[in-house]
């Protein structure tokens, strides 16, 4: 099997000591236009790119990700969008990892193979499907890895040592843990150095395995986890996205900026 561009990105991150800068945007936010442009800009900063594919259950979602996701269900973004999108992306950044992020229901309702293939066409290096845990995702993410897609298994503060252990066991090239007890965008409610001590717990199951910190990363804390393999941003990008349209400015430049101040600090 070829080695995955996911697990490319990793490499180059340890080879330069630094953690993976992750970013995550939802796809046609603020427009269609402006969602590949945002995208498109950020990638010469960020390691990783997370695009959400639309949904209106947002089971996992702060505020400013459920207001990026409103704008774009209001100018019509669909899912054949949000691959299009992807393939855009992709064609000009063949080199940069996009991993596609949403709920199940939307997979279901276009049939498993059938998303897949859609992922493949798009060239879409990777999937988080944020109610789709272990071992109920164990046949999907199976059809993903055999179609070179990484599936992104999540694990959280709750996540038992023992199911800990069988979720790093299947887990593909990249695991995702949820730092605290909350939607997206919330404030840190624990401190970065206890965050950082069950990440160290879970990171001695399988040291091989890319192990990344999601929820409450900010511009203020992110220089707290460098240690990580990587740290994934999303609801201040999507805060950004909001001010940006509230003072008639420029998304793409703001974010743009915005990522690249990210990275400096992570880096």
């Amino acid at each position: 099997m070829t080695v995955s561009q996911i697990s490319l990105a990793f490499k180059n991150c340890k080879k330069e000591k630094k953690a993976a800068l992750i970013t995550f945007t939802v796809a046609g936010d603020n427009t269609k236009k402006n969602s590949f442009k945002i995208l498109n800009s950020i990638a010469k900063h960020a390691d990783i790119l997370e695009l959400s594919f639309l949904h209106n259950c947002p089971i996992a979602d702060g505020g400013q990700i459920q207001n990026s996701t409103y704008r774009a269900l209001r100018n019509g973004t669909t899912l054949k969008d949000t691959f299009q999108i992807a393939r855009k992306f992709k064609n000009n950044n063949p080199n940069k990892p996009l991993i596609l992020m949403g709920y199940y229901n939307l997979i279901y309702q276009s049939g498993e193979n059938n998303f897949i293939k859609n992922c493949k066409l798009s060239k879409v290096d990777g999937l988080i499907v944020v109610d789709l845990p272990w071992p109920e995702n164990k046949k999907f993410a199976q059809k993903c890895k055999k179609k070179s897609i990484n599936f992104v298994q999540l694990v959280s503060p709750t996540t038992s040592k023992e199911r800990m252990k069988k979720i790093i066991k299947d887990s593909h090239d990249m695991i995702y843990y949820i730092s605290m007890l909350s939607t997206t965008g919330g404030k840190l409610k624990v401190s970065p150095k206890t965050i950082l001590k069950n990440y160290a717990k879970i990171k001695k199951i399988d040291k091989s395995k890319n192990l990344v910190i999601g929820f409450g990363i900010t511009s203020k804390n992110i220089s707290s986890f460098k240690k990580a393999d990587g740290c994934v941003v999303g609801s201040e990008i999507c805060k950004k996205i909001s001010k940006s349209i509230k003072n008639k400015q420029n998304p793409v430049t703001n974010v743009s900026n915005m990522v690249k101040n990210l990275r400096k600090r992570l880096s």
